[in-house]
Protein backbone atom coordinates (compact mmCIF):
# COMPACT_ATOMS: atom_id res chain seq x y z
CA UNK A 1 0.00 0.00 0.00
CA UNK A 2 2.76 2.37 0.89
CA UNK A 3 4.46 1.89 -2.68
CA UNK A 4 1.02 2.38 -4.46
CA UNK A 5 0.68 5.96 -2.27
CA UNK A 6 4.35 7.09 -3.20
CA UNK A 7 3.41 6.42 -7.14
CA UNK A 8 0.19 8.44 -6.75
CA UNK A 9 1.48 11.00 -4.89
CA UNK A 10 4.87 11.12 -7.51
CA UNK A 11 2.26 11.26 -10.67
CA UNK A 12 0.40 14.14 -8.86
CA UNK A 13 3.57 15.77 -7.95
CA UNK A 14 4.82 15.94 -11.58
CA UNK A 15 1.19 16.15 -13.35
CA UNK A 16 1.68 19.77 -10.94
CA UNK A 17 5.24 20.29 -11.72
CA UNK A 18 3.87 19.71 -16.12
CA UNK A 19 1.07 22.12 -15.27
CA UNK A 20 2.89 25.06 -13.94
CA UNK A 21 5.67 24.85 -16.19
CA UNK A 22 2.79 24.50 -19.14
CA UNK A 23 1.31 27.77 -17.89
CA UNK A 24 4.55 29.57 -17.21
CA UNK A 25 5.66 29.16 -20.45
CA UNK A 26 2.44 29.15 -23.02
CA UNK A 27 -0.74 30.94 -23.05
CA UNK A 28 -4.10 30.73 -25.04
CA UNK A 29 -5.28 33.43 -27.00
CA UNK A 30 -8.93 34.10 -28.75
CA UNK A 31 -8.83 36.52 -31.41
CA UNK A 32 -11.40 39.25 -30.79
CA UNK A 33 -11.50 41.62 -33.75
CA UNK A 34 -10.58 41.40 -37.87
CA UNK A 35 -6.78 43.14 -37.99
CA UNK A 36 -4.69 40.23 -38.68
CA UNK A 37 -7.55 38.93 -41.07
CA UNK A 38 -6.80 36.73 -43.52
CA UNK A 39 -4.60 35.25 -41.41
CA UNK A 40 -6.61 34.88 -38.55
CA UNK A 41 -10.22 35.20 -37.93
CA UNK A 42 -12.08 36.28 -35.20
CA UNK A 43 -12.32 33.28 -32.63
CA UNK A 44 -9.32 31.72 -33.96
CA UNK A 45 -7.60 30.49 -30.72
CA UNK A 46 -3.65 30.62 -30.54
CA UNK A 47 -1.11 29.01 -28.68
CA UNK A 48 1.37 31.60 -27.44
CA UNK A 49 5.22 31.09 -27.05
CA UNK A 50 5.71 33.04 -23.72
CA UNK A 51 9.22 31.19 -23.37
CA UNK A 52 10.87 32.65 -26.87
CA UNK A 53 11.41 36.48 -25.75
CA UNK A 54 13.17 35.00 -22.50
CA UNK A 55 15.80 34.32 -24.86
CA UNK A 56 16.34 37.00 -27.66
CA UNK A 57 14.13 39.56 -28.73
CA UNK A 58 10.60 40.02 -31.50
CA UNK A 59 12.15 40.02 -34.74
CA UNK A 60 10.56 41.88 -38.01
CA UNK A 61 7.37 39.40 -38.64
CA UNK A 62 6.73 38.01 -35.28
CA UNK A 63 3.32 37.91 -34.79
CA UNK A 64 2.75 38.84 -31.13
CA UNK A 65 0.31 39.12 -28.61
CA UNK A 66 0.53 42.30 -26.14
CA UNK A 67 -1.06 44.36 -23.60
CA UNK A 68 -3.45 47.02 -25.37
CA UNK A 69 -1.24 50.16 -25.10
CA UNK A 70 -3.98 52.80 -24.34
CA UNK A 71 -4.93 50.99 -21.06
CA UNK A 72 -8.04 48.26 -22.48
CA UNK A 73 -8.28 45.06 -20.77
CA UNK A 74 -8.13 43.42 -23.63
CA UNK A 75 -4.80 42.05 -25.13
CA UNK A 76 -3.67 42.39 -28.87
CA UNK A 77 -2.62 40.39 -32.20
CA UNK A 78 -0.45 42.18 -34.55
CA UNK A 79 2.93 41.89 -36.57
CA UNK A 80 5.53 43.24 -35.61
CA UNK A 81 7.37 45.41 -38.83
CA UNK A 82 9.56 47.56 -36.94
CA UNK A 83 12.33 46.64 -34.30
CA UNK A 84 13.85 49.63 -32.21
CA UNK A 85 16.26 51.99 -34.47
CA UNK A 86 14.38 51.17 -37.79
CA UNK A 87 12.62 54.39 -39.53
CA UNK A 88 9.09 53.23 -40.55
CA UNK A 89 7.06 54.76 -43.27
CA UNK A 90 3.91 54.09 -45.11
CA UNK A 91 3.08 56.02 -48.64
CA UNK A 92 2.39 54.90 -52.07
CA UNK A 93 0.13 51.87 -50.72
CA UNK A 94 3.52 50.27 -49.27
CA UNK A 95 5.15 50.11 -45.84
CA UNK A 96 9.19 50.92 -46.26
CA UNK A 97 11.18 49.65 -43.54
CA UNK A 98 14.54 51.48 -43.17
CA UNK A 99 14.19 53.12 -47.09
CA UNK A 100 13.23 49.36 -48.46
CA UNK A 101 9.45 48.52 -49.56
CA UNK A 102 8.11 45.60 -47.72
CA UNK A 103 6.94 42.33 -49.98
CA UNK A 104 3.64 41.40 -47.98
CA UNK A 105 2.19 39.30 -49.55
CA UNK A 106 0.37 37.71 -46.52
CA UNK A 107 -1.85 41.09 -45.92
CA UNK A 108 -5.43 41.72 -46.70
CA UNK A 109 -4.66 44.74 -48.50
CA UNK A 110 -2.36 47.56 -49.22
CA UNK A 111 -2.66 50.82 -46.87
CA UNK A 112 -4.90 53.47 -47.91
CA UNK A 113 -3.35 55.80 -45.58
CA UNK A 114 -0.36 57.19 -45.47
CA UNK A 115 2.45 57.48 -42.78
CA UNK A 116 5.40 59.92 -42.32
CA UNK A 117 9.02 58.39 -41.02
CA UNK A 118 8.73 57.53 -38.06
CA UNK A 119 11.77 56.04 -35.75
CA UNK A 120 11.53 53.31 -33.29
CA UNK A 121 12.39 54.08 -30.25
CA UNK A 122 14.73 52.14 -27.92
CA UNK A 123 12.85 49.17 -25.98
CA UNK A 124 9.75 49.75 -28.13
CA UNK A 125 8.20 48.31 -31.82
CA UNK A 126 6.28 49.23 -34.03
CA UNK A 127 3.38 46.73 -35.08
CA UNK A 128 0.73 46.64 -37.84
CA UNK A 129 -2.32 44.47 -38.03
CA UNK A 130 -2.26 42.17 -41.45
CA UNK A 131 -5.41 43.87 -42.56
CA UNK A 132 -4.36 47.05 -42.91
CA UNK A 133 -6.88 49.18 -43.68
CA UNK A 134 -9.20 48.02 -40.70
CA UNK A 135 -6.45 47.80 -37.65
CA UNK A 136 -6.14 50.36 -34.59
CA UNK A 137 -1.70 49.81 -34.58
CA UNK A 138 0.84 51.84 -34.51
CA UNK A 139 -0.08 53.67 -37.82
CA UNK A 140 -2.05 55.85 -35.00
CA UNK A 141 1.31 56.87 -32.86
CA UNK A 142 1.56 54.44 -30.83
CA UNK A 143 4.72 51.98 -29.95
CA UNK A 144 4.59 48.03 -27.76
CA UNK A 145 6.81 48.67 -25.25
CA UNK A 146 8.99 45.50 -24.77
CA UNK A 147 7.95 44.74 -21.37
CA UNK A 148 4.65 44.73 -22.27
CA UNK A 149 4.52 41.65 -24.81
CA UNK A 150 2.71 38.33 -23.59
CA UNK A 151 5.01 36.13 -26.69
CA UNK A 152 4.91 35.12 -30.02
CA UNK A 153 1.94 33.29 -31.85
CA UNK A 154 2.92 29.94 -32.43
CA UNK A 155 0.15 27.48 -32.84
CA UNK A 156 -3.90 27.78 -34.39
CA UNK A 157 -5.50 25.46 -32.30
CA UNK A 158 -9.02 26.28 -33.51
CA UNK A 159 -10.88 26.07 -35.88
CA UNK A 160 -9.59 22.70 -36.39
CA UNK A 161 -9.88 23.21 -40.40
CA UNK A 162 -6.94 25.83 -39.20
CA UNK A 163 -4.42 23.78 -36.74
CA UNK A 164 -0.78 24.47 -37.76
CA UNK A 165 2.10 26.66 -37.04
CA UNK A 166 1.64 30.20 -37.52
CA UNK A 167 3.61 31.00 -40.83
CA UNK A 168 6.99 32.68 -40.37
CA UNK A 169 7.40 35.65 -42.43
CA UNK A 170 10.73 36.83 -41.85
CA UNK A 171 10.56 40.33 -42.88
CA UNK A 172 14.29 41.20 -41.70
CA UNK A 173 15.64 39.01 -44.53
CA UNK A 174 13.91 41.28 -47.17
CA UNK A 175 15.61 44.16 -45.40
CA UNK A 176 19.51 41.84 -45.78
CA UNK A 177 18.64 40.88 -49.42
CA UNK A 178 17.85 44.92 -49.98
CA UNK A 179 21.50 45.93 -48.55
CA UNK A 180 23.08 43.58 -50.44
Amino acid sequence: MKTFLREVAITIILALIIFFVARASMQTYEVLMTSMEPNFYEGDRVVVNKVIYWFGEPERGDVIIFEEPNGSQEDFIKRVIGVPGDTVEVKNRAVYVNGTKLDESFIMDTPNYTLEKTQVPEGMYFVLGDNRNHSNDSHHGWFVAQDKIHGKAWLITWPPDSWGTVPDYNLGEQLVEAST
